[in-house]
């Protein structure tokens, strides 16, 4: 068949498709409780958590009432759920706000009463609650010292569980003898529910000492308060087996693996054969980068381990261990480390966006990439190299134009990546 003529038009329609896939209208449409006796209240929290909070209301036909609290400019219009905005990814008072509004909503319920709680990325910053003895700033200084640590999220979702009065299923413990179910987006690797937001309502098998594992594993510099906290058997987050979550319910309605199915059937439909190498890949940004441009020159140029034309996918989520001052984000980072490795060779085109339409702390949720990206910033008199070595990709690609800023999505399922070979 013809080679692509517009790879940027065919990626994006395949990120669309992705995002589709984990629509909130579409994926709690199949996914609603039985109604109650009792009340019915919503919490729930996440970058994509108001569209859901809509989409739920929309087709919820008893009553109900509650809250759930999004990042700022993420929020939508509801008729009967508040939703509130906070900062993110480094928490603020908002967020403590959201917090105490979630914790009283479920208190003074009855066995009779149901809590839906909406969970997505993105939570484990928009719910701030620090125990009794530390403040919003030393929870703030945990966030920024693992946001740049390179630690995997499920790392830092340990930490954050065990510094916390809402995660690590403290907000159901609240919640009890009322039934909770949790309808969660996934947007960890391997889509554990627990890891999600750091599972505010979904108990964990992790203790202190896995936390305090990841601090001494990662070297964190943590505030003093902070881990005499978390030498106190205080700190432990309430397990599974606890009483009080014997009646909840855990139902897990969008994640990567279903919306890269999606993505690699709308390709199929448009002649170009797709493959997807894992749902959960990990790492930093730079040296995954580097392992697909690798695929990606041995497809152009040998024709293996896939024929061309061919478009490979893969999700998760890489990190970022940040050392310079510049702006940027996993996926615009790892698209600069692929370009570098695929510069001048022909035929390579690369999307790279976070699914919920941001990467990083700018407003775009990645770039596009090909075998000339290097090329034009060196027209510019740009150095690639220079620029992802000061953590600057952001700064790359916007001096190219090749910044892809689909605004929010009312979704999250982690990182998207696609790399189109013909």
């Amino acid at each position: 068949m013809a080679p692509i003529a517009d790879p940027r038009t065919f990626l994006e329609m395949l990120f669309t498709s992705a995002v589709a896939a984990a629509d909130p209208a579409r994926v709690i449409a199949s996914n609603l409780p039985e109604k109650p006796k009792g009340r019915t209240v919503v919490v729930g929290a996440g970058k994509g958590a108001a569209q859901m909070a809509r989409a739920f209301e929309m087709l919820w036909d008893g009553p109900l009432g509650g809250a759930v609290v999004t990042r700022y400019g993420f929020g939508v219009h509801c008729e009967r759920i508040e939703v509130l905005e906070a900062a993110h990814p480094v928490p603020d008072e908002s967020g403590l706000h959201a917090s105490k509004r979630l914790l009283a909503d479920v208190e003074g319920l009855t066995k009779d009463d149901l809590v839906v709680a909406l969970v997505c990325g993105g939570g484990s910053a928009l719910l701030p609650s620090p125990p009794s003895g530390l403040s919003l700033q030393d929870e703030i200084a945990v966030n920024r010292a693992l946001l740049a640590s390179g630690a995997p999220i499920s790392a830092m979702n340990c930490v954050r569980k065990h510094v916390s009065t809402i995660k690590g299923g403290r907000l159901a413990a609240a919640a009890y003898p009322a039934k909770v179910v949790s309808l969660v987006v996934s947007d960890i690797p391997g889509d554990d529910p627990a890891l999600v937001a750091s599972g505010p309502t979904i108990a964990d098998e992790s203790t202190r000492d896995d936390a305090l594992n990841v601090i001494e594993r990662y070297g964190l510099s943590l505030p003093e308060k902070v881990m005499q906290w978390l030498a106190t058997d205080a700190a432990d987050a309430p397990k599974p087996s606890d009483p009080k979550f014997a009646r909840n319910e855990v139902r897990l309605i969008a994640s990567a693996t279903v919306s890269l199915e999606a993505a690699a059937a709308r390709a199929r439909e448009a002649g170009i054969e797709a493959i997807i190498l894992s749902d959960a890949i990990e790492g930093e940004a730079r040296e995954v980068g580097r392992v697909h441009a690798a695929i990606a020159r041995e497809v152009a140029q040998r024709g293996r381990p896939f024929s061309k034309p061919v478009v490979v996918l893969s999700g998760g989520e890489t990190t970022v261990t940040i050392k310079g001052q510049g702006k940027g984000g996993r996926n615009s980072e790892f698209l600069l480390s692929l370009a570098l490795a695929v510069d001048g060779i022909r035929g390579v085109s690369a999307l790279a966006a976070d699914t919920d339409g941001i990467d990083g702390s700018e407003d775009n949720a990645g770039a596009f990439a090909d075998s000339t990206t290097i090329a034009r910033l060196r027209g510019q008199r740009l150095d690639p190299a220079a620029l992802l070595q000061r953590n600057d990709s952001w700064t790359a690609f916007d001096a190219l134009g090749d910044i892809f800023k689909p605004g929010p999505t009312g979704t999250n399922v982690n990182d998207f990546r696609a790399i189109l070979v013909q």
